[in-house]
């Protein structure tokens, strides 16, 4: 395993990091953390990512050693970072920074996708019209505005991956994402899939009843639409 270590000023963080073989540097994806805090989830994904040809950073948003487990209530885990939108803008620029200094990361080819909690945090970094993010992904996550100023232009592009069912994200909190997304200037889209709950993407996700439930359609079909997403803002201008 290969730690990618970073801090948010005196916080230290503990990322995973998956190089990709071939001489870089390399177009970079960030992986946020749904509720439970960085998992062997996120560096599965970092993996995945490194075999499309791309640097896969799993980020630490709660911090080093800060960890919950992924059938727990971690609510008292998030909770604080909800609560405090502007702290967690600074714990997401510390992450994509980081990766910015990397000598084997292409800096003007980065992104970032996330899950539940970590969906929020996708967004939350295309808010931020930091101009080192090219693309936010949010998979089945969570759309409440930061609420922390007027809204800057979104230069990134945002793809949102929704399950038309999920609790969370009503179709009202959909819309009104869509309506914030298109005031801010952004290019944006919005995947939603029929009859799928929230979590659609975990296979361990198996409460129907609660809202959370695996589907192996929509998680193939929101793999699939994501790489079509990275591959076009990764496109090497001079191909």
């Amino acid at each position: 395993m290969t730690i990618f270590a970073y801090s948010d000023g005196n916080a230290p963080c503990e990322g995973y990091i998956a190089v990709p073989p071939g001489a870089g540097p390399h177009p970079a994806v960030l992986i946020a953390h749904n509720w439970a805090g960085q998992s062997s989830a996120d560096t599965e994904i970092a993996d995945k990512l490194a075999a499309l040809g791309y640097i896969g950073i799993a980020i630490d948003v709660y911090g080093k050693g800060v960890r919950g487990g992924l059938t727990s209530d971690n609510s008292a885990l998030m909770a604080p970072w909800m609560q405090d939108r502007t702290a967690l803008r600074s714990r997401l620029l510390a992450a994509v920074e980081a990766a910015a200094a990397d000598e084997r990361v292409d800096r003007s080819r980065i992104a970032i996708i996330g899950y539940c909690f970590g969906g929020l945090c996708a967004l939350d970094l295309a808010r931020s019209a930091t101009p080192l993010i090219k693309a936010a992904v949010s998979f089945h996550g969570s759309y409440s505005p930061p609420s922390i100023g007027e809204q800057p232009k979104i230069a990134a592009k945002v793809l949102v991956l929704h399950g038309w069912i999920d609790p969370i994200t009503p179709p009202d909190a959909t819309v009104a994402l869509a309506h914030e997304l298109e005031a801010a200037g952004a290019d944006w889209q919005i995947h939603a899939y029929g009859q799928t709950r929230h979590a659609f993407t975990f296979p361990a996700a198996n409460n129907p009843a609660g809202g959370i439930e695996y589907d192996p359609a929509s998680d193939r079909r929101s793999w699939k639409s994501m790489t079509v997403l990275l591959a076009e803002v990764f496109a090497d201008p001079a191909a």
